[in-house]
């Protein structure tokens, strides 16, 4: 018998969401997934969709801006079984005018998208570094390499983000721990863009988005690379996307 193993996912919403994608590919790898995100009932069909195919997981409601929620997390997680593997998928891609914009409104983008994913990168790297093995996965975006208006909060926190992967990277990946940071760099074949940008899917085209399964195949792809030829970041977009 293998060794029982677990997959945290953090920022999982629908289940046709990148969340949701990583947690049913980690899953069909035969890891325990712990399923993490703010809305209990969204987690819970990602679970039962991971059940009905044979997989495990548990629904973990998680405010990855709460420390003792990060913490406990992973502590439930580390109770069953190694984390293997760990994925900061969170964040909060809201557009506003510089100009507008409320101190507050900047503050929760960038505690969700960048101290969030200092948070996760902890508590993984605490339970990882002692095995001298495991993957952690920071999921990136345009904007975490340029920023443009009415993007700004983002990308500043995407940026910073960014910067956390590397930095945990150089220090963790000589001690046996892979940290990996992947841009993904066009819309995402998701509910979430079909719902709230109808017009920009429709315009994109046949193949004009990321498809969910092929990114989440990317991530797995990272997981199991050899440790003598580690990826620290990859980009993905559709083909037809300019760069």
């Amino acid at each position: 018998m293998s060794e029982l193993r677990t997959a945290v996912v953090v920022g999982v919403g629908a289940e046709a969401g990148l969340g949701g994608a990583l947690c049913k590919r980690f899953g069909r790898e035969g890891l325990h997934v712990f399923v993490a995100g703010r809305t209990a009932a969204k987690l819970q069909v990602v679970v039962d969709a991971i059940v009905a195919a044979g997989g495990a997981a548990t629904a973990m409601p998680t405010d990855t801006t709460v420390e003792a929620d990060v913490v406990r997390l992973f502590e439930h997680a580390e109770a069953t079984a190694p984390v293997e593997v760990a994925v900061f998928n969170a964040g909060n891609n809201q557009m506003a005018n510089l100009l507008e914009m409320q101190a507050a409104f900047f503050e929760d983008v960038w505690r969700v998208a960048c101290f969030g994913g200092f948070l996760v990168g902890r508590e993984a790297a605490r339970h990882m570094v002692p095995r001298a093995r495991g993957t952690l996965l920071f999921t990136g975006a345009t904007g975490s390499l340029r920023a443009r208006p009415p993007f700004i909060a983002f990308a500043s926190a995407k940026a910073a983000l960014r910067a956390i992967a590397q930095g945990l990277a150089r220090e963790f990946g000589p001690q046996g721990v892979h940290v990996a940071h992947i841009i993904i760099d066009g819309g995402i074949a998701g509910d979430r863009l079909r719902t709230f940008a109808p017009g920009f899917v429709a315009a994109k085209g046949d193949e004009g988005l990321l498809d969910l399964e092929a990114i989440a195949d990317a991530y797995w792809y990272l997981h199991g690379q050899h440790r003598t030829a580690w990826t620290h970041e990859l980009d993905l977009r559709p083909f037809k996307e300019p760069f």
